[in-house]
């Protein structure tokens, strides 16, 4: 048997210059989307879940947001990784206050009388969720 043959593929690798980059983006879209979710939030009862929820996400995303950039590179992608976090739960709780019903599996929105199924019975969990029908095919049934 012949020596495989190993190639050595180019590593491109983010400077840290362009992670502080994404973390700004991310920093200036958590700016943008914290005082609308807080505006939805004040619409609806004090003891509403969704509300409570999306609010306890935009204390966290307000720590994160006032971490201090970091001088190295791995300091700047776990910052930066943790405000794309922020901004990613902050979608959902927008949505979710928003009554936007979203597809779990490919990210789209479930229109008004569209059908969908609970994700719980095709992933995991407790079908805190749905999907499309076309899109069951992706999961794998419990």
């Amino acid at each position: 048997m012949g020596q495989r043959e190993t190639r050595k593929r180019p590593c491109h690798l983010l400077g840290l210059n362009s992670v502080r980059l994404f973390g700004q983006d991310f920093h200036g879209f958590l700016e943008q989307v914290i005082p609308r979710i807080e505006q939805l939030a004040a619409g609806r009862a004090e003891d509403d879940v969704p509300s409570r929820v999306a609010l306890a996400g935009v204390g966290e995303a307000r720590r994160r947001l006032a971490e201090p950039v970091a001088g190295e590179l791995a300091g700047e992608v776990a910052r930066a990784s943790r405000l794309a976090r922020s901004a990613v739960a902050l979608c959902d709780h927008y949505d979710a206050l928003n009554g936007t019903l979203m597809c779990l599996v490919c990210d789209q929105v479930i229109e008004d009388g569209e059908a969908s199924l609970p994700y719980g019975r095709f992933g995991p969990g407790e079908g805190a969720g749905r999907v499309h029908p076309r899109c069951t095919g992706a999961l794998r049934r419990r």
